[in-house]
């Protein structure tokens, strides 16, 4: 790599910085890192509190890789902040996920782990669009198999998300919906769509 193109991707790292730090610095988890700031640890600290206020449930690849940050440092930064007790992190299969903290109950946890996925995301939105969608309605509309949805079907039964007694229903969809609508950009296209149309879809109370 040439020095024009590592200055443009220092850059392109630092802008990426400010604008999430900026969110970071203007929330109520600001300068956790005070005693930082000469080592300029703090930008990249208040960066990832503003990115976990805009995408909740991310996991550490996602962080890291968002911000254009390096493992070792993106993991000493996450450790910090776990630590102060200004984000929590939590399990999910081969996943570490983690939040702000004191923001998110165990069902919405839960939930924001399946919406980062693109296959369960997808069947949550179909169901909150149409509850009558059968399993086969939701290959169809997915693009994917009958076995795929069925063992994504059982994972969210498990987990709480979705009741199978009676075909295919989204448990607490209000609580779901206001997830994927408050956080519909960082989910996928899917989510904005549904996001545009929530109004007519379910009454909610954020």
């Amino acid at each position: 790599m040439t020095g024009d193109q590592r200055d443009g991707v220092d850059e392109e790292k630092r802008a990426t910085l400010r604008r999430f730090a900026a969110l970071g610095a203007a929330g109520p988890l600001a300068r956790l890192a005070d005693t930082d700031t000469a080592s300029g640890e703090s930008p990249a600290r208040d960066a990832i509190v503003g990115y976990l206020s805009t995408t909740p449930g991310a996991h550490f690849s996602k962080v890291r890789d968002d911000l254009s940050l390096g493992t070792g440092e993106t993991q000493h930064h996450l450790r910090r902040l776990v630590d102060a007790g200004a984000v929590e992190s939590f399990k999910d299969g081969e996943y570490r996920r983690f939040v702000p903290a004191g923001r998110f109950s165990a069902f919405e946890r839960r939930a924001l782990g399946y919406l980062r996925r693109s296959t369960p995301r997808g069947m949550l939105v179909a169901l909150l669009r149409d509850p009558e969608a059968t399993g086969s309605d939701l290959a169809t509309a997915l693009g994917v198999s009958r076995p795929t949805v069925s063992k994504y079907a059982k994972e969210l039964e498990a987990a709480g998300l979705l009741n199978r007694d009676d075909g295919y229903a989204v448990e607490r969809p209000e609580v779901v919906l206001t997830l994927l609508v408050r956080y519909a950009d960082s989910f996928g296209e899917d989510a904005a769509a549904l996001a545009d149309d929530a109004a007519s879809l379910l009454s909610y109370d954020p």
